[in-house]
């Protein structure tokens, strides 16, 4: 419940920094008046890439994560990674507060969408843990759906090299082929989400993780 003159505050845990700012933004729309605690830690992210799946303390410090978050007053910690989504769900029965992840929503919401759903990456770290998500959601959803996943080689080394043109076209490139095949595509990591609004006219729908991963908060009980 809430206190009368608390106030609330919500926390997110970021592995690329620049997202913070605009997923912050987001988090103010979604629960107005909260104040929003950002934790930052790309390790966590560099680690997973380099095991290729989140390894053991990956988890145990995302966990930590949420004891930090729960001591510092927030009622809930939103996980914006989706490479790490997966261990964010195994943190959930040692966690002291909710631990949602970003990506779930865009999910549900895909299945909702289409029959055949193509999910688009620029990591192999990330591109596992979203077509599962999206295959849980499907099969939660009963009728059957066919998910079809696409790496964008290169995509992820330009934007890190600095070169977020390269990045987005290799990104378009990839989203035109995969459209082709597909009724709906997801854009499996936030950091893609630039490119919706240069998706070319009348393709197919486009869904991605920050508005609707973000709009979990207004739902929750702080």
């Amino acid at each position: 419940m809430r206190q009368e003159g608390v106030q609330e505050t919500v926390a997110m845990l970021h592995t690329v920094p620049a997202l913070a700012a605009s997923l912050t933004e987001l988090a103010k729309e979604a629960r107005p008046g909260a104040k929003v605690l950002n934790f930052v830690d790309e390790s966590l992210l560099q680690d997973t890439i380099a095991a290729g799946d989140p390894p053991p303390h990956v988890l145990r410090r995302l966990i930590a994560y949420a004891t930090y978050a729960k001591e510092s007053g927030a009622g809930v910690l939103l996980v914006t990674c989706s490479s790490i989504g997966e261990a964010a769900e195994r943190a959930r029965p040692y966690a002291e507060l909710p631990v949602l992840r970003i990506d779930e929503p865009m999910a549900e919401e895909a299945v909702r969408t289409g029959v055949r759903i193509g999910v688009l990456a620029t990591l192999a770290s990330t591109l596992g843990p979203t077509t599962r998500v999206v295959e849980r959601a499907a099969a939660r959803q009963g009728p059957a759906r066919e998910v079809v996943p696409y790496l964008c080689e290169g995509a992820f080394e330009a934007l890190r090299g600095g070169d977020p043109a390269r990045h987005d076209a290799l990104v378009l490139d990839g989203f035109g082929k995969l459209a082709a095949q597909v009724d709906v595509v997801v854009l499996a990591q936030a950091s893609m989400a630039r490119i919706v609004g240069d998706a070319p006219a009348g393709a197919v729908p486009v869904l991605s993780s920050p508005r609707s991963g973000v709009a979990q908060l207004a739902h929750m009980t702080a």
